[in-house]
């Protein structure tokens, strides 16, 4: 049966219809403030393009930027309650040290650090203080916060307190949405309670966006079950996206390059996808984009969590380009591009009109771009040559030259020959490459934790099992799991044969 791939960006909303390994229709509208509206239209027009039945749709599956943007935009966030469990230990430096002052003021609602915690090899610290954790419950009841973020010391490895806090936050607090730092991060204190604050934070925006999902769908009459796409290119139900919407932050991007690996057949290379306002470059490695490994800052916020490895650069369709065709951006016109760029009557010169000029490309009346003298355009294009490049050698992870899959609505920006890469590849359906993405992601399961007193191929067995259970709660088949990725790293400074193992298992939706 047909799935439907819908991908939400800043600009555009794109819709596609996939059977298989064929797309049979694809339509790109913009996105509306309300995001109903946006994917309500994209939609019906899918619908009526292939004159598809709905009662024939197996699955939707939505991959949106707008909980990133929220964050980015500082929009919709609403007030946290944070809960940190580690005294004597951790208190110099507490929830929000290290967020940017604008975006601490909107989300910190009020700080709670209470005794508690684990070392490394999982002694308590101390006993938890369940008075002070009580205490703190009511007074966050008392100042109206509904989101709380809880976050234990070492809790990857022992996640009782926090589970115990959970508790007690629930009889105090009813009705509150609670995060557990351990169901999110790495181990690394900061940065695994800054995702939960960040998780927190977006928990109303995240059930009013999923809401406005499911209204579109059944107001389009089609009744499948709708699922969102997480940052490793997987997906998740529904349900648990409204619980996890920091799992949806690189999304899109991650849809594009799964996408780009679907068209084209590849499942390894350098993936650019050129939007209208950024470029988004990423390495796909066994058809998925590989993780990053370090922190990465999510508008400014220092997180360490399941994330792909991207490297984005101001450029893309609406970029500004100077009079000289020196610089190129970092300023954009965005969705304005219709109105403000010189194809389209505008009075501001953007990277679309350089491609229109050199003939890459035929958008708007070319005839107003013809007066730009060619050495401007020369220029212009050869830097924007020269920053693709950049991006693409500080992304690859081997010396020798590598494929590079070229998709996005600004993708006609990337040169025919890129220095470093043995050939551009151009896919059908390039520019709505994210909503393919979307439309044939697997459901995932993934466990990253420290094994103790067990062999190695017990820790990894172990991890497996668990990894394939998380799988298929989040929808996959039983049959068609099949193991994408292991590591395991022996910790010789923890007691009893101490490794870290990573495992993650993919499979088709059930």
């Amino acid at each position: 049966m047909a799935r439907i791939g819908v991908d939400v960006g800043g600009t555009n909303t794109d819709a596609v219809l996939v059977d298989g390994a064929r797309v049979l229709g694809a339509v790109k509208t913009a996105t509306t403030a309300d995001v109903l509206g946006g994917v309500r239209a994209a939609l019906a027009q899918l619908l009526a393009q292939t004159a598809c039945d709905p009662a024939g749709i197996s699955a939707v599956v939505i991959g949106t930027t707008h909980f990133t943007n929220a964050v980015i935009e500082r929009r919709e966030l609403q007030p946290v309650g944070a809960l940190r469990i580690g005294l004597p230990a951790s208190a110099s430096l507490p929830p929000f040290v290290d967020w940017p002052d604008d975006l601490a003021a909107m989300v910190r609602g009020q700080t709670h650090m209470v005794a508690g915690g684990h070392e490394y090899d999982g002694r308590p610290i101390v006993p938890l203080d369940l008075g002070a954790i009580r205490d703190a419950a009511r007074r966050m009841a008392d100042a109206g916060l509904a989101a709380v973020a809880v976050t234990s010391v070492f809790s990857p490895l022992t996640a009782e307190c926090e589970k115990e806090a959970e508790r007690i936050l629930a009889e105090e607090m009813p009705g509150a949405s609670i995060t557990l730092s351990h169901d999110l991060g790495r181990i690394g204190l900061l940065e695994r309670e800054n995702v939960a604050l960040l998780n927190a934070c977006l928990q109303r925006l995240a059930r009013k966006t999923v809401s406005a999902f499911a209204d579109a769908l059944s107001g389009s009459a089609i009744d499948a079950p709708l699922y969102l796409t997480q940052n490793d290119g997987t997906i998740m139900r529904a349900q648990a996206a409204s619980r996890f919407p920091v799992w949806c932050f690189a999304s899109g991007p991650t849809n594009s390059m799964r996408g780009a690996a679907f068209l084209s057949g590849l499942d390894d290379g350098v993936v650019v996808d050129v939007g209208g306002t950024t470029t988004d470059i990423g390495y796909l490695k066994g058809g998925f984009p590989r993780e990053a490994n370090a922190a990465v800052e999510i508008g400014g916020v220092r997180t360490l969590f399941r994330m792909p490895d991207l490297l984005s650069i101001a450029m893309g369709g609406g970029t500004e380009v100077s009079a000289d065709g020196s610089r190129i951006g970092p300023q954009s016109v965005g969705f304005r591009l219709l109105e403000k760029s010189l194809a389209f009557g505008g009075d501001t010169l953007t990277a679309t009109d350089i491609a229109c000029a050199a003939g890459r490309v035929d958008l708007g009346d070319r005839a107003r771009v013809a007066g730009l003298p060619s050495d401007v355009v020369t220029r212009s294009l050869a830097r924007m040559g020269e920053m693709i490049t950049e991006g693409v050698d500080r992304m690859k992870s081997e010396a020798g030259a590598v494929k590079l899959l070229a998709v996005g609505g600004g993708s006609f920006l990337i040169p025919d020959q890129v220095e470093g890469c043995s050939e551009v590849i151009r896919v059908e359906h390039y520019a709505v490459a994210n909503a393919v993405g979307a439309a044939i992601a697997q459901a995932s399961g993934e466990v990253d934790q420290i094994f103790s007193n067990q062999t190695r191929d017990q820790a990894i067995g172990a991890a497996r099992t668990e990894a394939e259970r998380r799988a298929t709660a989040a929808g996959a088949a039983a049959g068609s799991l099949k193991l994408v990725e292991v590591e395991d790293i022996p910790l010789s400074y923890l007691p009893g044969d101490a490794r870290r193992v990573r495992v993650r298992v993919v499979g088709d939706i059930a």
